[in-house]
């Protein structure tokens, strides 16, 4: 199995499965020096564990990180940045009957199909377990662009046909981790709680999206043809479990205006530099980061599995009933808001690093 690496210059490859020893990853790329809070880092990976509510799964993993290398005394060497995270609470035999059975909208048969062989245990490599690995990865990206004075941050603007009202503010919006599903409008909140129990009574799941604003990028960052920064910031996106669209700035609602609208027309920002009077670019133009905060969002699906029968059919085509076994989310979005800015910090990270060498 390849493409278990993503970064240039900053690369984070990840290894391990849902139901295994452990998961993990290498950091390579990381410059000698930097402070590495291994507190912040595990606080990032709190942030996306399984167990911290009743509106998540109830697997209860600890998610405890270990450094292994690329570390002394409290700082990056320079070296590849190795880290282990344990599996402690799985259930293997919660999936014994999934072992030659597809779940509807999972990998199980894509993979049997590409592979030939597949773990069926939580999906092994498939499962968004995996993307506990990116988060460590991209809080080590965050540690970075602290020093640039760069900030990722990440929050729910929707759940089913929930929206948060106008959060994005000129600065960063507040109340985030203050609301169980990781909205900071409070109203939108408290409905979508209600929605995701009601949801959990009937075994049924529901979507969303995430918005993730990028705040202090310098301009000049991306390149300018097949590594536009929004292409990146898409693949990162997309590469996350269960998403399913992405856009930025205005998005898919820039069909829809004029020129005229959509243009941001530029000031003279006096000592600050050049500036525009609106954002509807979101912070890219050319494929090159402009200044302005990057602003995107990622759509969600609803998790494939549910706590219902459904039909389905196994690896010999006949037609099977899947029983509702295993400890699942109703809605992933909540969890999935650091992984969206780990996913993010690596680009820019990666980015980064890649613009020193850009020029004389």
């Amino acid at each position: 199995m390849s493409a278990n690496t993503f970064g240039t210059l900053f690369r984070l490859t990840t290894f391990g499965e849902s139901h295994g020893t452990a998961l993990g990853g290498i950091i390579d790329g990381c410059p000698a020096g930097l402070i590495i809070d291994v507190e912040f880092i595990q606080q990032e990976l709190n942030r996306r564990r399984p167990g911290q509510s009743n509106l998540t799964t109830s697997r209860d993993e600890s998610d405890a990180i270990e450094i292994l290398s690329g570390v002394f005394e409290g700082r990056s060497t320079g070296a590849p940045i190795a880290f282990e995270i344990r599996n402690r609470d799985h259930h293997s035999f919660d999936y014994d009957h999934l072992r030659t059975a597809y779940r509807p909208s999972h990998a199980d048969y894509t993979y049997d199909v590409k592979y030939g062989f597949r773990d069926h245990r939580g999906g092994g490599r498939s499962s968004a377990r995996e993307t506990l690995s990116r988060v460590a990865g991209g809080a080590v990206a965050k540690l970075l662009l602290q020093h640039s004075g760069i900030r990722v941050t990440a929050f729910v603007s929707s759940i089913g046909g929930i929206h948060a009202s106008n959060v994005l503010t000129a600065g960063q919006p507040e109340g985030i981790e203050l609301s169980p599903v990781r909205c900071p409008d409070a109203d939108a909140s408290e409905k979508m709680v209600e929605l995701i129990n009601s949801l959990k009574v009937e075994g049924d799941t529901i979507g969303g999206t995430i918005t993730c604003i990028i705040s202090g990028v310098p301009p000049g960052l991306g390149e300018p043809v097949f590594d536009k920064l929004q292409a990146d910031l898409a693949k990162a996106a997309m590469s996350i479990n269960t998403a399913k669209g992405f856009e930025y700035g205005e998005g898919f609602r820039a069909a829809a205006m004029r020129g005229s609208e959509h243009n941001d027309i530029f000031v003279a920002g006096g000592e600050e530099g050049i500036k525009t009077a609106t954002n509807h670019s979101g912070g890219i133009q050319g494929g090159i980061s402009n200044g302005n905060d990057i602003v995107f969002r990622v759509a969600f699906k609803p998790v494939a599995t549910l706590q219902q029968s459904q039909p389905s059919v196994n690896s010999k085509g006949e037609n099977i009933v899947l029983a509702a076994k295993g400890r699942h989310d109703v809605c992933v979005v909540p969890r999935a808001v650091p992984i969206v800015e780990a996913m993010a910090a690596l680009v820019i990270a990666d980015h980064l690093l890649r613009n020193r060498s850009a020029r004389l």
